[in-house]
């Protein structure tokens, strides 16, 4: 499961539970972007931070996992990238790449987005109501759904945090406790 994760919440630990049933995964690795492509005119909490809240986020569940291939990676973070460090790593595993919806709508823009398909199976995960064409994308090779604890957002939780407004229940308690502790997203412009 590849994502900014800044920081990780509920809803990404339903969705990587709920893909992980629906496609009898053995194992979800969560990767933490290092420097995203996509975000590069955003400010981005640092990667060292955003992988320790999601270790401290998936510790109680076994079948999760994190890497830290992409924040160990110099330079911009493409998935091609990610998809060839862990096929290196794993190199008999059959890859499952779990990733927004909305992420999944513009993934033939992706650097290299020829090749993704034939490293792994995209899944794109989508809050209720929120329709996702997956138009021109191999059917084989994609798959979309609907998690309903997606209705919580990353953004919205920096914003609360920033205004000082309470984000337990929306993260996982070990998180909102790494949150106060390094005072993450006060000083958010």
């Amino acid at each position: 499961m590849g994502g900014t994760f800044d920081p990780v919440h509920h809803g990404h630990l339903v969705a990587a539970s709920e893909v992980a049933s629906e496609f009898g995964l053995d194992e979800v690795i969560f990767v933490p972007t290092g420097k995203p492509s996509f975000k590069q005119e955003q400010d981005v909490t640092l990667p060292e931070h955003r992988y320790l809240m999601t270790v401290i986020a998936t510790a109680s569940n076994p079948q999760f996992t994190v890497s830290r291939v992409d924040i160990e990676r110099q330079g911009l973070t493409y998935t091609v990238d990610t998809l060839r460090d862990l096929a290196a790593q794993r190199g008999d595993a059959d890859f499952f790449f779990i990733t927004g919806a909305d992420a999944l709508e513009q993934i033939l823009t992706w650097k290299d987005a020829d090749e993704l398909f034939a490293m792994a199976h995209f899944v794109g995960v989508t809050r209720p109501g929120h329709q996702l064409t997956v138009d021109g994308l191999p059917g084989e090779h994609v798959s979309v759904l609907e998690i309903p604890a997606l209705a919580i957002s990353s953004t919205d939780i920096r914003a609360r945090a920033q205004a000082g407004k309470p984000v337990w229940y929306l993260v996982p308690d070990g998180v909102v406790q790494y949150i106060a502790k390094y005072g993450l997203y006060r000083g958010l412009s």
